[in-house]
């Protein structure tokens, strides 16, 4: 089964960052859109996750 895609805002909220960090993150390919609703990234929750355990533990993906 897939797992749901959520929004960068909502990604942001899920992590408790700004959007602005989640832009940052896919900037610096710690995250990954997992697609696109028209043309805003969509993003996989879990992906979101790793990424912010990645930058808080201060690993480079």
């Amino acid at each position: 089964m897939n797992a749901p895609l959520i929004s960068g805002d909502l990604a942001a909220t899920e992590a408790d960052v700004s959007p602005a960090t989640i832009r940052k993150w896919v900037q610096l390919g710690h995250l990954k859109a997992a697609g696109r609703q028209g043309r805003r990234a969509m993003y996989r929750l879990e992906d979101v996750f790793a990424a912010e355990r990645s930058v808080r533990l201060g690993h480079a993906t």
